[in-house]
Formats: C-alpha cells, structure tokens, sequence
C-alpha cells in the first residue's frame, strides 16, 4: 500500500485519493521571468517521478503545473530589457517546455497561466471579501489573515509569533504585517486588468489558488513543490482556497527539499547559480534524474560536478547493459534455456521501496542489483532464449525508463548503413575494456563476437585495443 508524508500532518499516510482511481495533482510552475535554475529541476524532476509511478500503479492521473506570466519580477525584467511583458514571458515559457522535455519530463496535462485565468481570480477575491476575509484599500485588496483560524496548520508557525520580515510583504496600509495582496492597485506604466476594486492585477498567492480548483477542483489530491513554498505561498493558498470554497483543499501536501551547491546555498552573488539548461549541456538527463533519485525526496541534497560525474558513471553500467540486451535480443534465439530467475521479487522489492513514501533510492539500488543479476546469468548460461531477454526489457521499461527515466531503450542503431561508423567501433571497444575491468567477461567476449560479424577483428596488447576491418 502507497503511503507518502503529508506536510500538514507531519506524518507518512496511506494514500487514499478523493476519488479512484482518478488522482488529481497540482505542481507549483514557474513565474517566467529568467530560465529555471538546477534547485527547481529537482522538484520539477521529483514530482514527475510521483506522477509516473501513480500510471504504474493504474491511477489516472491528471496533473496541472501553473506558469505564473504576471508578476513583479516578470515587469522588472521587461523594464531592464526594453521590452513588454508579454514578449518576456512567451520567451521563457517557450524555454521552459523546452528544457522540461531535455530532462525528460512529462509534459503535464494542463499548463494553466495567470493571465488567462483573471475572472476565475477576480471571482475568488470577490467571494472572500463577501465572506469577510479580505478588505480594500483604496484598490489593494488585502486578505485578513486574523479571520482564518488555521493559519500556520501548514507551516507550523503561529501568528502571534510572526513578524514582519523577508519573507512578508511589508505594507502600511495593511491592518497587519501578515495580511497579504490578493489584488495591487495598478502603478503608472504597468499592466493591468479592470476590476469592481479599479484596475490591477492580482497577487501571487491568488493565481495558484484559482488555477488549482478551476482544473482540478475545490479539493483535490495533492500539491507538490519546493521546501520554500511551504511558507507564506502554500499556507496563504489554503487560507484563501478554504475561506473561498467553504471545503477541504487539499488532502496531501508533498515538498522537495533545498539543492546546496559545493555544499553552499545557491545564489547569483556566490557565483554558484546554474540554470537547468547550463548542467544538461554537461550532463545526460538520465544522469541528472540518477542524481535526484538517489537521494530522499524531502531532505537537502548537495550539487556538484564530482557527484554528478559519479552518477554518469554508474549510468554507463545501465548503458552497457542495453548494449548486451540489444545484441541478444537481435539474435532471436527460440530454442534456448530460459535462466531461474525470480522477476516477481524484482518487481516486488521496487513496488516496495516507491510505495515507501516514494523511496526511489532503494528503487535506483533494485535497479542496479536487477542488472547486476542479469549478467551474472548471462555469464553463467549457454544460450538463452529471446523470450527471458523480453521479460528483462519489459520490468526494465516499466520501472527504469518508465517510472525513474534513467534508463533510455530508444537510441538509433548504430550498425545501420552500408559502412561501419569509425566512432561506433570505438565506442564498443571502450565499452568492452569498461566490462573487463569491471570482471565482466561474459559482456566482452559478446562484443568481441558482434564486431566480428559486423566484419571488424580486434586484437589486445600492453598498449590497448586496436581492430582491423577484414570485409
């Protein structure tokens, strides 16, 4: 049975969705104003690993990630460029999908924009002033944080205890520091919509608050984003959603945890901010997703060219894997031995650690010793039949590239064409001299034999590997 740890209650729970099998997700987007940095990709990249395990476990999902495309920042960067918003935000939204797809992550099933959704805001502001939970201000409308009585469920803080700071919005208009904007009075120059209150445009908190229930509805099942939306953004939506819809708003509440570089809180002023589209340029998203998944979901991770060069590393054994089972699987051999090996425990022990609070470190480790077992039976056997070799693909499909995305059976084929690529020659010798020092002998003689029905012979010395073509 899935559990997972729910933020609000501060314990693992059963998960049990509103309404199954649908599951209804949300994930805090992007507000577009730059490119995404390498701490987002991460909960971008775990909260895609949820999702695709929820398909493995035949729920259907729909999952909504928000693009907030009004914002200060947004305005700001428009004003530093010379430009308009709108062509800011179609830039980096245009970027965003892109380099989404490079990290080999689902595209999300709705994509909703704040500015696109200005009468379901307007609406929600207007339905929290009549209950008495926001107030006007010469057109800045404000919501009274003193009339929700479980304000700080989420967060753990208490209102008697906060003060104005960094992390509220400091205006004396406001009958109380913690009060936040649901709708800012529009400033010469800026853009704005029309409203009961005057023109504006609405706050930040408001936007996910509308978008969330216009697509998934007044309650649904979870929402996910980073460590530092907890407070004041996911307690200021439930505040709002609750008072609006006089219901439940969301029944689990998921959060990834900080990403440090070189053991460093990443800033533009330490010189330690990489975008996402700067580390996949060096890194392979199956390294990058390795990366992630090797560490729990909720607790901080450490960033760094060391550990994300180990991570390519140990993918190279995934990748020399599907090398042999691609050679195998070429020979279609019917009349072979069909190797003892238990796969239900396989696919058992990886439903076991997902179903742990999404514990895909242990499920990355069953990965491992799944190949690690494979090859040791391929070693140790005559010939096998074609069909064990599908039932290999078919868990790897599944869990690897299915649920994980760190595995990748859809490279073109090398072989292909009337002359033999030079590159891939080399690429299969180095891949055999990685299997010998890795003791795996079985794999390298397998390779010598492939390249000797493609026509190349290779010969070992003190010096290396070199080959001849002999037709």
């Amino acid at each position: 049975m899935l559990s997972l740890y729910n933020t609000i209650t501060k314990k693992k729970e059963k998960f049990e969705p509103i309404n199954p099998p649908d599951v209804k997700m949300y994930m805090c987007g992007p507000t577009v104003y730059d490119y995404f940095h390498i701490g987002n990709a991460r909960s971008f990249v775990m909260a895609d690993i949820v999702r695709r395990y929820l398909d493995y476990k035949g729920y259907k999902v729909t999952f909504a990630m928000n693009i907030t495309d009004i914002d200060d920042k947004i305005i700001k960067k428009a004003n530093e460029d010379g430009d308009n918003i709108e062509n800011i935000s179609q830039k980096y939204i245009k970027a965003f999908i892109n380099d989404l797809k490079k990290l080999n992550i689902k595209e999300a099933d709705i994509y909703p924009r704040a500015t696109e959704h200005m009468d379901d805001i307007l609406r929600m502001i207007e339905s929290l002033e009549e209950k008495g939970y926001a107030y006007n201000i010469d057109g800045n409308v404000f919501y009274d944080v003193s009339k929700f009585e479980a304000y700080g469920k989420l967060s753990g803080k208490k209102i008697e205890e906060l003060e104005s700071g960094s992390r509220v919005e400091v205006n004396k208009e406001k009958k109380n520091p913690l009060d936040f904007s649901l709708w800012k009075k529009a400033k010469d120059g800026e853009p704005y919509w029309e409203s009961k209150w005057g023109r504006g445009r609405p706050g930040w908190h408001i936007e996910c608050s509308a978008m969330s229930c216009k697509h998934l509805g007044d309650s649904f099942d979870i929402h996910a984003g980073g460590n530092d939306l907890i407070f004041p953004h996911h307690e200021n939506e439930i505040a709002q959603s609750v008072a609006a819809n006089e219901k439940p708003f969301v029944k689990y509440w998921m959060h990834f945890g900080f990403l440090n570089i070189e053991n460093e809180k990443m800033s533009k002023s330490l010189g330690n901010f990489f975008t996402a589209r700067e580390v996949v340029k060096k890194y392979s998203a199956e390294a990058i997703r390795l990366f992630f998944a090797q560490a729990y979901y909720r607790g901080p991770l450490n960033f760094s060219d060391e550990l994300l060069g180990g991570a390519e590393k140990g993918l190279e054994k995934l990748r020399n894997f599907v090398d042999t089972l691609n050679i195998e699987l070429k020979k279609n051999v019917t009349k072979g031995i069909t190797p003892d090996l238990d796969l239900k425990s396989y696919e058992d022990k990886f439903i076991n650690a997902m179903n742990d609070d999404f514990n895909t470190a242990q499920a990355v480790a069953v990965i491992f010793d799944f190949v690690k077992e494979v090859n040791r039976t391929i070693a140790e056997s005559e010939l096998i039949n074609t069909e064990f070799y599908n039932s290999v693909k078919v868990f790897l499909e599944k869990t690897a590239v299915g649920v994980l995305g760190i595995m990748n059976f859809n490279l073109e084929d090398e072989t292909s064409g009337a002359e033999l690529d030079t590159n891939y020659i080399q690429t299969m010798i180095e891949k055999r001299t990685d299997a010998k020092n890795e003791k795996n002998y079985a794999l390298a003689d397998k390779i010598r034999e492939e390249l000797k029905t493609l026509g190349v012979e290779l010969k070992d010395s003190k010096e290396g590997t070199t080959y001849k073509v002999v037709k």
